[in-house]
Formats: structure tokens, sequence, C-alpha cells
């Protein structure tokens, strides 16, 4: 009978090491070191989970106002007009935080006022991003006389102040949200216009972006699949830069008469309302104040932390 002897340097593995090559690693390996995006996200900034909480949580808020609200917003109550929160001396368990000078719940203003504060300041953002955005690819992609048109449109929307344009505005159209959307996309286009003709101008003589021209891609191929991508995370970072500054805009043009009329709540409105009142009646402005601060504050922390998600240069490996 005879054996058979198996010699090690036969197998493949072996062959492998002696011709300089390592077998390929399983593929369940590979898997594993691949994290989706959010998960990998948390995972190395924890910190970030409480303010995509605090987001989530008046994301939530704002679709569920009238379910969680426990008074109607625009109900008044002349005799509880500025009563002091309900921890406070002379305060009433009814009115958790307050009530303004009519008499208004301030908690169920504040829960309803998530909803006007936040889709205003989402769809200004959206539409100013989009038509900038689009702007400023043009202008640095093709430069010449249509850059300078661009840009000198930027230039002239510095010449008009915001409430010369909301006075005309309110005597034109009367208050409505249009008009706050309106002077949002007004004002801020020139910004994502800036910010990104400043970028593709450095980006359109890189490589890649020569050689997708020299193999024949159409500039509207090469502005959407080579040089938006490579901007886009500059731009998300100034968007979430410009939350504040649409909520307190919209408090400015509802205070003029050009904003969201009344008595519908939002958070700037309620804060324009209780300036005279601060010194007697703190909580009349201080709790939008805070709902604005929170928003605001991890809006940035999250637009930061994607920004270095996005941006290949800043992510740590």
């Amino acid at each position: 009978m005879s054996l058979s002897t198996h010699d090690p340097a036969d197998s493949p593995a072996m062959s492998s090491v002696e011709a300089g090559t390592l077998p390929a690693a399983p593929e369940r390996a590979i898997a594993t070191r691949q994290r989706p995006g959010l998960i990998e996200l948390l995972r190395r900034r924890k910190i970030l989970i409480v303010p995509m909480l605090i987001l989530a949580a008046f994301v939530v808020v704002g679709l569920t106002a009238p379910y969680l609200a426990p008074l109607s917003p625009t109900e008044t109550a002349l005799g509880m007009k500025l009563t002091p929160p309900a921890w406070l001396t002379d305060g009433v368990n009814a009115r958790p935080l307050g009530t303004d000078q009519l008499g208004r719940d301030i908690a169920s203003r504040i829960i309803h006022g998530a909803r006007v504060s936040l889709m205003t300041a989402l769809a200004g953002i959206l539409l100013s991003g989009a038509v900038g955005t689009a702007l400023g690819l043009l202008a640095g992609y093709y430069g010449a006389w249509v850059d300078a048109l661009i840009m000198r449109g930027a230039d002239m929307t510095l010449a008009v102040h915001i409430y010369i344009l909301a006075i005309v505005l309110a005597v034109v159209w009367g208050p409505g949200l249009g008009n706050v959307l309106l002077v949002t996309m007004f004002l801020l286009w020139s910004r994502y216009a800036r910010q990104a003709r400043a970028e593709v101008l450095s980006l359109k003589e890189r490589e890649f972006v020569v050689a997708a021209r020299a193999l024949g891609a159409s500039a509207t191929r090469i502005m959407a699949r080579h040089l938006l991508p490579n901007i886009l995370a500059s731009l998300i970072v100034l968007s979430t830069l410009q939350v504040g500054f649409v909520i307190v805009l919209e408090a400015t043009l509802s205070f003029l008469g050009a904003g969201v009329p009344p008595p519908n709540p939002s958070w700037g409105v309620m804060v324009a309302d209780g300036r005279a009142l601060i010194a007697s009646a703190w909580w009349v402005s201080t709790f939008p104040g805070l709902a604005i601060l929170l928003v605001v504050l991890s809006v940035n922390l999250v637009g930061d932390a994607i920004r270095d998600q996005l941006d290949p240069r800043l992510r740590r490996l």
C-alpha cells in the first residue's frame, strides 16, 4: 500500500507566499471594516449624539405640534396675562412656561412655532442654496462675461437694505411666509454663489477635470459629476451657519409687518414680542430664545461633523 505525501510547497497559499504575494483577505473581514456613514460618524464623535437627538426632538415636535401642545397657540386669556412659569411664585401648573402679554400659553406657542421657524429656515436655505450654487458653478466654470455678470448681480444684493425691501414687500403684497422666503433667497444666494465660484476656480484646473474635458465630457456633466461633489462639503457647512440668520431674519420681517402674520406663532416673533418685557416678564422671550439657541448650536455641530465626514482631507482614517 502506497501512502501519498502532500508537499506543503504545492499548496496555493505557499505558492503565493513564494511568489511574493499574499492570498486575498476574506470578504467578511473586509465587510467588517466598512461601516455605514452615520454609525461611523457617531462612533468617532459620541458628543454628536446629543445635538442630533435635540434636532430630532424639535423636528418631531414640529410635525406633531397639534397633538403635543396642551392649548391652542392663539387662545388668549387676558385674566392670566404675564403669568410666570409654574415653578415661580404665582405660577400655574396649567401654564408650565407662563403666558405672554395676551395670556397665550408660551409652551404651546413654542411647540407650534417650531414648525413655522424650522420650515421657514429649511425652505429658505434650500432655495437660496440651489440658486446660488448653480450660479456660482456657472460663474466659476465659464468665467469671462458670465462670471462678471453673476458677480455684479451678487454685489447689487449688498446695496439693497433689508428694511427697505421689507417695507416694499409689506406694502405691495402684505405679510406672508412668501415674503420671508423671497427675502431669504435674495440675501443668501450671493453667499452660496461666491463660495461655489471660489472653489470651482481652483478645481477646474485640477487633473481630474482636465481629463474629463479631454475625454469629451460636456460642461454640464463636469459641473454635476466632478465639481459639485467636491464643493458640497463646504456648502453644507455654510448652510448650517445660516439657520440662525434665517430665524432672526424671519423675526425682523415679522416685526416690520412683512413676515409671518399674527397671531401665527414663530420663535422669532415671540422673541420680538417679549423684547420690551425682558425686565418684568423675562420668560416671554427667554424660552423661545433658548429654543433658537439649541437648534442653531446643534445644527452647527452636526454640520461641522458632516463636513469632516464628506471632505477626504479632514476625515480621520
